[in-house]
């Protein structure tokens, strides 16, 4: 018999088909009562509700964090102070030798096939470098969230906003930027600008980010990560970007989502290309060929609003090489599509 915490790794892992119901999870988990299974569900949706430690490291992740990674260090080009928003937090940091993580070990889908690869494309090296640089034993143990990627590619005159609903999750980040916080103090390490580099908070991110559009700096990322396991979260999306453009038409959105068979995921980037954007760029990566039943995450996106013209280059030399890496069969691939608001462009690749 299955324990709870076992039921509810492969609960979450059905979630990604669209379709965390009843009669889906009593196909998957066959021999589990009603009651036991109305009880695991509860706990999903109520409880857990979402802990990205299950997919951390994951194909998906590599693609998130590469592309977060470069639109940082774009802003990094000018000295002028900018703010970095994650609306989805998450904890951070995930351990990948234990726990969660460790249940569906997704992290083999994603950074393990690269971490002892010497042909790695440059920029797609810095981001393995910041990752290596948190597994000083050579081990691959610690895998980064986007805050601590956003913590270690800004600068120190650069404001980090972090928002995260989930209870356990916000309290694991504080925790670990108390803990980075305390490091550098005992190594004699002290702000040269005033005010809190980092400030977290407890909340929704969705609806937080009002508030701080447009930033002092008028120099902005803002990260869109929601976990989709409520459908009603690509609207949600769609409707903060078009607010948050009438309140800051230039700063750089961008929206990672899975791509699945749900129509809410079908239709989603073909809603974002409508907004009033001055660019927009779109990629794609898929690791194999969808399974007939929809199970699992195969591919996923990120969708970026007001692109800097480094990243598409960069994406043309990198996606084919993750695609070799990462594919697991045929059907592997990606997509990069640009183009203005509300106009598609006809420079679209596949592979």
């Amino acid at each position: 018999m299955l324990d709870n915490c076992a039921l509810i790794t492969l609960v979450h892992a059905v979630s990604w088909s669209g379709s965390l119901t009843l009669p889906v999870c009593s196909h998957a988990l066959p021999g589990v009562s009603a009651a036991h299974l109305y009880f695991i569900l509860w706990n999903c949706q109520l409880m857990l509700s979402y802990r990205h430690a299950f997919h951390a490291g994951n194909h998906a992740d590599v693609l998130k964090h590469y592309v977060q990674i470069q639109l940082l260090q774009y802003l990094n080009q000018k000295d002028t102070a900018y703010s970095y928003i994650d609306t989805h937090s998450g904890a951070g940091v995930y351990a990948l030798d234990g726990g969660y993580a460790s249940k569906n070990a997704e992290y083999e889908t994603g950074i393990a096939p690269l971490w002892d690869r010497t042909d790695l494309p440059a920029s797609l090296a810095e981001y393995l470098k910041l990752i290596k640089e948190m597994n000083p034993s050579g081990k691959m143990r610690y895998y980064p969230g986007s805050p601590y990627c956003a913590d270690q590619v800004s600068r120190e005159q650069d404001r980090l906003r972090l928002f995260e609903l989930h209870p356990a999750d916000a309290k694991i980040l504080a925790d670990n930027f108390r803990k980075v916080e305390a490091h550098a103090q005992a190594q004699g390490e002290r702000p040269s600008v005033r005010g809190k580099r980092v400030i977290i908070t407890k909340a929704d991110g969705f609806q937080s980010l009002k508030a701080l559009l447009p930033p002092p700096s008028r120099r902005a990322l803002v990260l869109i990560d929601p976990p989709y396991e409520d459908k009603m979260d690509y609207r949600k999306v769609k409707d903060t970007l078009a607010d948050a453009l009438v309140r800051f038409p230039s700063g750089i959105y961008a929206v990672w989502y899975p791509v699945l068979q749900r129509m809410e995921s079908r239709q989603f980037a073909d809603k974002l290309k409508q907004l009033p954007a001055t660019e927009w760029l779109h990629v794609t990566l898929t690791v194999n060929t969808p399974s007939p039943d929809g199970f699992g995450l195969h591919s996923s996106g990120m969708f970026i609003l007001n692109p800097p013209y480094t990243l598409e280059p960069m994406l043309r030399e990198v996606m084919p090489y993750l695609v070799k890496v990462l594919g697991r069969d045929d059907g592997a691939k990606f997509v990069l599509e640009t183009g203005k608001g509300g106009v598609r462009n006809t420079g679209t690749r596949r592979v």
